[in-house]
């Protein structure tokens, strides 16, 4: 039988380094951890995806993209199915918003794969569905240019920063998102719950919480680091792509990655 398609995705650094999966907030690429990308190449194997109708990954890996037919479980099995493809039995995982909440529906329900954690700017649940719900509505009539004039309100500490090169490149992938993708996507978020999971993760990890983040506020890092046992919790000042201090957080991703490894 034929493989099965895997998400669009890149890999850098030593073939021999222990892995390291990057996940993107929703609207974005595997572009979003390109900052940090020479530093932890250096120490690992780093792998970087796509959600499924974002940069390279078309939405026909998804078996069912109507509204309400993707779930979280989805999206994380297709990131298993590139850790089995690349030969890994288990890996670290750091992920933004959305690729943060796939990482801790990993780390709940196949804890042997997950050896740590670090949620940036992410969520144990999104807000109210109906929001969600809307927001794809609009989007699969629309398609994605509607966003493009509110979310760098949403995204970025100050909204000066889409006219940065970088935040332009951002925004460049949310106008090219497939709007059947971007709509699942946001499907996904609005069933997410994972609070009654939180207790599940035993994998060391790393909670980063943005100062000016008005998407997922400091409380909703504080309720994550709250429901996982021994997490570490910071704060960095950034918006909700945690993209204005590249440095802080490598700093942060780096300390918590040495001590998990060191265990």
């Amino acid at each position: 039988m034929p493989a099965s398609p895997l998400l669009h995705h890149h890999l850098v650094g030593p073939d021999d380094a222990p892995p390291l999966i990057l996940g993107p907030s929703l609207g974005t690429s595997k572009a979003l951890w390109e900052p940090q990308l020479p530093l932890l190449s250096r120490r690992f194997r780093v792998l970087r995806f796509d959600l499924p109708g974002h940069g390279g990954s078309g939405t026909d890996l998804l078996g069912h993209p109507e509204a309400g037919g993707t779930t979280v479980d989805d999206l994380a099995s297709l990131v298993l199915d590139l850790a089995d493809h690349h030969g890994w039995d288990h890996f670290h995982y750091a992920g933004v918003s959305l690729g943060g909440a796939i990482g801790a529906h990993l780390a709940a329900h196949h804890a042997n794969r997950v050896a740590s954690l670090a949620l940036v700017c992410s969520s144990a649940h999104f807000g109210a569905p109906a929001a969600w719900h809307e927001r794809a509505d609009l989007v699969r009539l629309k398609g994605t240019t509607p966003l493009l004039e509110t979310s760098p309100s949403r995204w970025f500490a100050t909204a000066d920063f889409a006219d940065e090169p970088f935040g332009r490149r951002l925004l460049a992938d949310l106008a090219a998102a497939d709007p059947v993708g971007y709509a699942a996507c946001c499907g996904v978020l609005a069933a997410l719950d994972l609070r009654p999971d939180l207790g599940r993760i035993s994998a060391p990890t790393l909670v980063v919480g943005g100062s000016h983040d008005t998407a997922t506020p400091w409380e909703h890092a504080q309720e994550l680091a709250t429901g996982i046992s021994h997490a570490v919790l910071e704060t960095i000042a950034c918006g909700h792509l945690a993209v204005e201090d590249p440095e802080s957080l490598e700093a942060a991703l780096t300390t918590h990655l040495a001590h998990a490894t060191a265990r």
